[in-house]
């Protein structure tokens, strides 16, 4: 069975984790990505190891179903050689810092001259204006984009999320871009442009806070459980923030992760009520309606706690989900890891390494009938060199001389 993306082929030159977040997707769906890399390799092949002298876990799970080539592009000869690479690829991908491709000699109107078809993505921190050529990072760009300012407890500080929303969440804003890109061009026959700053995506995560902040005007947000309101949405702690409240409610036997994330919607109030052992407050007007219980919203959730308490996650699970309330226990790392259903459903991936042996990765989360995706091990450093420089380019009487000059 052939994949979504065959036949389409990925110049990657990204780094770190924004911008092979987003290629390694396209692999995933079946494009042919070769990552071009400097002869020293991506700088997290080194990074964050966990056992020495070979590729780290940071780039292993973020550069799967990829082949590897190495270029010196400072020099004139890898310059050359770059140029004889672009008509062969329909989608050149980069995240270096503002202007660094353009002062290779590879500005988007000199890309366009070699190949009009060609796609060119890019990934920056900031969009055009004051932050342009500023430095970003995943918590910077979580700092900048309204996810920070958000998370939190109300009288603590700002705090940063886990999920890499900045990095990887901009990195599949990059592939939605790609593939508009991809089907523009079967009409137009041209290629494009396409940019994607990272705080401009984690605001786009963002978008029911700054939905929140217009609300202000009209006074206090009533789902949410804050005192106070000022001129700016709060931190709420485990809020929802959504039309249904929810919180974090311990279990059993009381760990760091022993807690479950409970909804109260209408129609789950009566249920809890005869759960946690309170069932006259189903028709209590104090408590019946979603209005009533609007502002004591701390009180609720501590009287289902109290309940919660004294049983496990998973206990609580079975009994919630027993009366449809939507629920989710706090997995830990280790959990989700060791997770059954996650492993039969592709996520949690084990994979085979030549110099590290096995490791596990995340899967694709992206499911297409058509198109399944066969998680693959990450490449050696230039292990592709010869495949392409070779057998694509003709270089065969070059090669030794390309490797000792150290132009690959």
């Amino acid at each position: 069975m052939g994949k979504a993306l065959e036949g389409v082929r990925v110049l990657d030159m990204t780094h770190v984790q924004s911008g092979p977040s987003c290629t390694q997707i396209l692999a995933w769906l079946g494009a042919d990505v070769v990552k071009l890399e400097a002869p020293g390799g991506d700088v997290t092949r080194k990074q964050l190891r966990d056992l020495p002298d070979v590729d780290s876990l940071y780039f292993t799970m973020l550069n799967c179903n990829k082949r590897s080539i190495t270029l010196n592009m400072k020099s004139d000869e890898g310059k050359q050689i770059f140029t004889e690479l672009l008509p062969r690829f329909d989608i050149l991908a980069e995240n270096f810092g503002p202007g660094a491709l353009e002062r290779m000699g590879f500005p988007w109107e000199r890309l366009q001259e070699i190949n009009p078809r060609l796609i060119f993505a890019s990934i920056k921190g900031f969009g055009e204006g004051p932050y342009t050529h500023f430095k970003a990072y995943e918590v910077v760009a979580q700092a900048m984009g309204g996810s920070m300012s958000t998370t939190g407890l109300e009288e603590g500080p700002p705090l940063a999320t886990g999920a890499q929303i900045g990095d990887s969440g901009t990195g599949i804003h990059t592939v939605a871009g790609i593939l508009a890109a991809l089907y523009q061009r079967e009409h137009t026959g041209r290629g494009q442009r396409v940019t994607v700053a990272m705080q401009h995506a984690v605001l786009n995560l963002c978008r029911v806070k700054l939905r929140d902040q217009q609300r202000l005007a009209h006074g206090p947000l009533k789902e949410y459980p804050n005192e106070e309101f000022g001129d700016t949405v709060p931190r709420s702690g485990n809020a929802s923030g959504g039309g249904q409240p929810g919180w974090a409610v311990q279990c059993a036997p009381g760990g760091p992760n022993d807690y479950i994330y409970v909804i109260v919607q209408p129609a789950g109030w009566e249920p809890i009520t005869k759960l946690i052992g309170r069932p006259e407050l189903a028709d209590d007007p104090e408590w019946a309606t979603p209005e009533a219980r609007l502002d004591k919203l701390d009180k609720m959730f501590q009287l289902i706690e109290e309940w919660s308490i004294g049983h496990g996650k998973w206990e609580v699970l079975a009994k919630l989900n027993a009366h449809n309330i939507p629920c989710g226990p706090i997995l830990s790392t280790k959990e989700i890891i060791e997770d059954d259903s996650l492993a039969a459903n592709d996520m949690v991936v084990r994979v085979e390494h030549p110099e590290r042996g096995e490791f596990t990765t995340v899967g694709c989360p992206i499911k297409l009938s058509d198109s399944p995706v066969d998680v693959e091990r990450s490449p050696l450093l230039g292990e592709h060199n010869e495949d392409i420089y070779v057998r694509e380019l003709g270089l065969g009487e070059k090669f030794a001389d390309l490797k000792t000059q150290g132009v690959i």
